[in-house]
């Protein structure tokens, strides 16, 4: 991999508190009150930290696209304030904008703007944007969108800046290139605005990635006005590259993909803005470890009536291991987990470990319906519970009373108590459940069954769930809510319900998902190719120690990765009951170094710079 960059620009002196209350800030983004990806993430949770340091001189500006968007957002008039007014005189001018609060923890000032209301423009628009930017724009509905919310946007912050006094500040702080159209017409404007541009992703290098192996050893090499137009993606990356320049700061998430910009965008990131959590958001005191059990019990269930009609294992001395994200076979490192988690079964085998592992991969691919046998299984499963349940109660019932009435203290012949429509039920249940099938490696009937890479893998390499594997494979094609038949609960519990996340990404800008697996008390693999784990191995002391396992993937060939990873999962495998309850411990006490409370301050050096390089 190319060599990073980790000391920026040098900013004078600090972001004082008078500074800020004369600031006003807004954060643009696409997903502001628009869950589509991440950044919707990195808004929400960082939105309490906003409001206790910038009060009512932050707002986040987002836009109107849904008509769900009521579920979040409470809109609000005749309220007093330089945002509110701002979004009054755009109605006045005939434009559609919304004011009102972001229904998440802090409840945020927001604005939103309808790009939809401003179509019959998008002529004009898109000829403004070739005339001053030689930006060509395709006729997409999504891109459509987005020029059109960047017209609303660039209004929006033009009436805002003509209500600024001369000591104020405005800080505009754009996210990824579908809110970032505005920057280079504010620019030419020469408006009174410091900006700020943080791309989270490359869109270009997101592309590349998925399609080079060599991804990050070709970076110097590739032409992207030309892989630009190879993926159909030229005006997405001109955007974006308008705004990198065209902006006062340019940050990015981490300094893995800080050396992605350099290249691709051609300008190095002047900060580097790490992602945080709330970690309030993810606090149960001291109940963690109450909450693993409870919903390890859940899984539980779910395994017993994936495996047991087949055959059964010790549920004492079984381990659960998880990954989860988009489906990127080669960005998310499924292909690397499979690989690690083949050997993890030889190996257990070979030294005749006396232990289970369920890996459940969950994720997204197209599906017609949950195969019908998995349904059927845990339907007959929970027939069996009732079943058990009604037996027990009716032993019980009729042992307490004759016991009463025993005069010596022998125990009486249990069975006799038990009805015979009890035993013939109980007898037909098990025999409809008990299945000579080998358990499934696929919850769901898949539209590509045939070529779909994890089912190619697991197929290829025989890890189809045989009675004598060590390493069992649940693969679940859909993410988990609490009313998916299968599971009854939501993906919170089912984590912290596991007791490894296995996320050895090749391409993530940062990576959430071990970030949150931490948070939770579950420990975590992450790769030193992402931008959490690039950042664990330069400020995490002692990581491994502290619940955090990072692959080498810089150094390291395919499969050298995928055998340190399968020697992590052995080491894991092999630890006892207090040993993973202390590693635990471990990882929920270290989230707390990426709370935003503590990594807000590279949020403040961006904005400080970006006011100095505006003055």
């Amino acid at each position: 991999m190319m060599h990073v960059k980790r000391n920026r620009s040098t900013v004078k002196g600090r972001l004082t508190k008078k500074m800020i209350e004369n600031t006003l800030l807004t954060e643009i983004a696409w997903e502001a009150c628009n869950q589509v990806g991440g950044i919707y993430t990195v808004l929400r949770s960082k939105v309490p930290t906003m409001i206790e340091k910038f009060g009512d001189n932050y707002c986040l500006v987002g836009p109107y696209v849904h008509a769900y968007v009521t579920t979040e957002f409470e809109e609000i008039k005749d309220i007093e304030g330089p945002f509110s007014k701002a979004a009054a005189k755009m109605r006045e001018m005939g434009f559609e904008a919304h004011f009102g609060k972001w229904l998440v923890t802090g409840r945020p000032k927001i604005v939103l703007l309808n790009p939809h209301s401003v179509f019959d423009k998008l002529g004009e628009l898109k000829y403004q944007l070739w005339e001053h930017h030689h930006i060509e724009v395709p006729d997409d509905d999504l891109i459509n969108q987005v020029v059109a919310f960047g017209f609303l946007t660039k209004i929006f912050i033009e009436v805002l800046s003509g209500k600024k006094t001369k000591s104020q500040n405005i800080i505009a702080h754009f996210h990824e290139w579908m809110a970032a159209i505005p920057i280079p017409e504010i620019r030419k404007a020469n408006l009174p605005v410091s900006i700020t541009f943080t791309t989270h992703a490359t869109i270009l290098g997101r592309y590349l990635a998925m399609n080079d192996p060599e991804f990050y050893n070709h970076l110097p090499f590739f032409d992207w006005l030309q892989e630009a137009k190879n993926f159909d993606i030229e005006a997405q990356v001109r955007i974006e590259r308008a705004a990198a320049h065209g902006s006062h700061v340019f940050t990015t998430v981490s300094e893995v993909t800080a050396v992605e910009c350099q290249y691709l965008l051609n300008r190095e990131p002047d900060v580097v803005t790490p992602n945080g959590i709330n970690i309030d958001r993810f606090t149960v005191v001291h109940e963690f470890q109450n909450q693993h059990q409870k919903y390890k019990e859940r899984i539980h269930q779910f395994v017993m009536a994936h495996f047991f009609n087949n055959y059964t294992f010790d549920l004492d001395k079984t381990l659960y291991f998880f990954t989860s994200g988009r489906f990127e076979f080669r960005n998310k490192g499924f292909g690397l987990t499979l690989e690690a988690l083949a050997r993890l079964n030889y190996m257990m085998q070979k030294e005749r470990i006396d232990k289970t592992v369920v890996m459940f991969f969950i994720t997204k691919q197209p599906y017609h319906s949950i195969n019908p046998d998995v349904l059927q299984s845990r339907a007959v499963m929970e027939e069996l519970r009732q079943t058990c349940q009604s037996i027990e109660k009716q032993v019980g019932s009729k042992l307490f009373h004759e016991a009463a009435e025993i005069p010596d203290s022998k125990l009486p012949e249990l069975s006799k108590y038990v009805d015979d429509y009890w035993r013939l039920r109980f007898r037909r249940t098990l025999q409809s459940w008990k299945s000579d099938r080998l358990p499934p490696i696929v919850t769901h009937n898949l539209i590509n069954d045939t070529d779909d890479p994890i089912l190619m893998f697991l197929r290829s390499a025989n890890l189809v769930n045989n009675a004598s594997d060590k390493v069992k494979i649940v693969y679940h094609p859909d993410f988990i809510v609490a009313a998916n038949p299968l599971w009854g609960i939501d993906y919170d519990q089912f984590t912290r319900g596991c007791n490894l996340g296995v996320f050895p990404s090749y391409y993530e800008p940062w990576g959430y998902t071990p970030l949150e697996s931490i948070a939770r008390g579950v420990p975590a693999v992450t790769s030193n190719l992402s931008g959490f784990g690039d950042f664990v191995v330069h400020n995490i002391p002692n990581s491994e120690e502290k619940g955090i396992i990072v692959i080498d993937k810089v150094k390291n060939t395919f499969h050298e990765s995928a055998q340190q990873l399968a020697d992590e999962l052995l080491k894991f495998v092999k630890q006892n009951l207090r040993e993973r309850v202390e590693f635990r411990n471990k990882s929920e006490a270290a989230s707390v170094n990426f709370d935003w409370n503590s990594l807000v301050k590279h949020y403040d050096k961006a904005y400080l710079l970006s006011i100095q390089r505006d003055s």
